[in-house]
């Protein structure tokens, strides 16, 4: 297939780049598995590719309209095939076969054999598959199995039921992001990880290497070599400290970054890879989160990662850009990544602009009143803290999302461990346990308040200065407060508005909260008025407005879907979102 004709045919994880690779995005053969009775009928091996009806483009799912398939019923298992050919070339190294994210439970085949599972539909995973391949053509095959009914697995906002309905949309079954091979020597860099020291300008870096070797590091700003540092590796782990000779601070709305080039050499080769990385630190000083020292006022909104046409997977890597340059233009600084883990090219847009975003997994769907509902979270949320550990635009981590009526002994120890897990994999972030309810054990106080009255909106939170009576707290029923942490309103706004000359007829079939607004003005008038609440508040530390766009039925969004302009003047919302905080410097 021609890179012209590829689907999303840029590198999928920027953070860990190297030349030789191939994209395999494109046309894949394809069968629905509605008995999930398909490694019984054989097809995972090479001869069976005739009973495989259908043909997909990944990595675009089966629901979605830009897949070619755009079947919208519950999908129990699929299945993928695809013939790659490698050369003796290529074979003198490691091949290593990477999937951006398969929903959910994932078996692959290489001619005929299995040569791994997977189960997270949100993180990646790597195989290598170098002793399953031989010279010419090849046979990869792909078995994913997906239950959002179970109670079992994370799902997100996927409906649970057949149609969309509230904030359920669309669901994703399968292949969602790129498909990539990866020619490595046998000696290679595997992991690295890069802690920021701001005050002596460096960065101090983890690295996991395949056997010992020889490293050189080289540190670039703006094209300019700016640092390097060279050391032996016995093998497996190195830690090592890379001095800058110019210290230019990531800040917000300033995504100033670093590139970097790893060269390591062992008697089996060299690997070459390149990277980038953000010299930035994030601290809590009392109600204040500091970004590089500062109190920064974190101007969120809500970013669901929803698309028309290709749902889950954006159509474009344009695309992904855009929703953040769309967001940045209405005085927003940051967004929360809501109930979806999203891809890292998202996320490098997002380390270029200098715009916030909160690390969130899509907890719904999972019953974490049982216990063993911890197997089918916690290896997945550290995969995903693991993989996007140096992106300097992720400024907290979120692992639940409404716990709502999961108050058992059970949810509280799920919730407590992953929390504890998420500091230990990353002591350099704050940690909400659970936005919106219910805190057992947190770093921010966040709360989600959908009160359309700007006068009583704005007296629950004004007051706010750490002592338990003097904050209004709407849910105290279903809270367990806990004082003296900064507050962050990490829901509110959802102002249901659809334009005027498009309500007739679409009253019934959208969702949203409260009463919609009937003109433009009271619009206006309420926005400014709920956002002012947050800014003038003396010790709130950010919100997040729902949100940017529409998503199917739901009408909260700035935008439509489609991302269309629903008002023809945004000046009012950008000056409301754009206004000095109380609690800024």
């Amino acid at each position: 297939m021609n890179i012209n004709t590829v689907p999303r045919p840029e590198h999928p994880q920027p953070m860990m780049k190297r030349d030789n690779w191939q994209n395999l995005n494109g046309e894949w053969l394809f069968e629905f598995d509605f008995g999930n009775s398909g490694a019984e009928r054989g097809l995972f091996k090479p001869e069976n590719k005739d009973k495989y009806s259908k043909k997909i483009t990944v990595p675009f799912c089966p629901e979605s309209e830009l897949s070619g398939i755009n079947y919208k019923d519950f999908i129990p298992a699929v299945w993928y095939k695809r013939t790659v050919n490698i050369t003796a070339e290529q074979l003198k190294n490691r091949v290593l076969l990477h999937y951006g994210a398969v929903d959910y439970e994932c078996t692959v085949y290489v001619n005929g054999k299995t040569a791994g599972n997977h189960f997270g539909g949100y993180s990646s995973f790597t195989l290598d598959i170098t002793d399953f391949l031989s010279v010419g053509e090849n046979d990869i095959t792909v078995n994913a199995k997906d239950n959002v009914r179970g109670g079992d697995q994370p799902k997100g906002k996927q409906a649970s039921l057949y149609y969309s309905s509230g904030c359920d949309y669309t669901r994703t079954t399968g292949i969602w992001q790129t498909v990539w091979l990866e020619f490595v020597p046998d000696g290679y860099i595997k992991t690295a990880k890069y802690y920021p020291d701001i005050e002596d300008g460096a960065f101090d870096i983890e690295l996991t290497v395949t056997r010992g070797g020889s490293l050189t590091v080289e540190a670039f700003y703006d094209g300019k070599a700016v640092g390097n540092i060279h050391k032996s590796i016995g093998g497996g782990y190195a830690r090592l400290h890379l001095p800058l000779d110019e210290k230019h601070l990531w800040e917000v709305g300033n995504g100033r970054l670093y590139d970097l080039k790893f060269t390591y050499e062992t008697e089996n080769g060299t690997d070459i890879l390149f990277s980038y990385a953000g010299l930035r630190d994030v601290r809590i000083e009392g109600f204040k989160v500091l970004i590089n020292g500062k109190s920064v006022f974190q101007r969120t909104v809500l970013d669901q990662g929803f698309y028309p046409d290709g749902i889950y997977t954006a159509p474009s890597d344009a695309a992904l850009k855009r929703d953040i340059e769309l967001s940045m233009q209405l005085g927003f600084n940051g967004a929360r990544l809501h109930e979806k883990m999203f891809e890292p090219r998202f996320l490098y847009h997002c380390d270029k602009a200098g715009y916030l975003v909160w690390g969130e997994h899509a907890n719904w769907g999972l019953d974490i009143d049982r216990e063993s509902s911890l197997l089918n979270f916690l290896p997945e949320w550290c995969e995903t803290v693991e993989r996007d550990f140096n992106h300097p635009a992720i400024i907290g981590w979120c692992p639940f999302n409404e716990t709502w009526n999961q108050t058992t002994k059970s949810a509280f120890r799920v919730i407590k461990a992953v929390y504890e897990e998420t500091k230990r994999l990353d002591p350099t972030r704050p940690v909400i346990d659970v936005s919106g309810f219910y805190h057992v054990i947190t770093d921010i106080y966040d709360q989600h308040d959908y009160d359309q009255n700007p006068e009583s909106f704005k007296k629950s939170y004004f007051g706010y200065n750490g002592a338990e009576d003097s904050f209004n707290l709407h849910f105290g029923d279903k809270q367990v407060y806990i004082q003296d942490l900064p507050l962050f309103l990490s829901e509110f706004g959802g102002i249901k508005w659809i334009p005027e000359e498009k309500r007739e007829g679409s009253a019934e079939n959208s969702w949203g909260y409260g009463d919609a607004p009937e003109t433009e003005e009271e619009f206006f008038t309420r926005y400014e008025g709920l956002v002012s609440a947050l800014t003038d508040a003396p010790n709130i530390m950010g919100f997040c407005y729902t949100q940017l766009y529409d998503v199917e039925q739901e009408v909260n969004g700035l935008y439509t879907y489609s991302r269309e302009k629903k008002f023809a003047d945004y000046s009012r919302i950008i000056a409301a979102n754009s206004k000095k905080a109380a609690i800024e410097e």
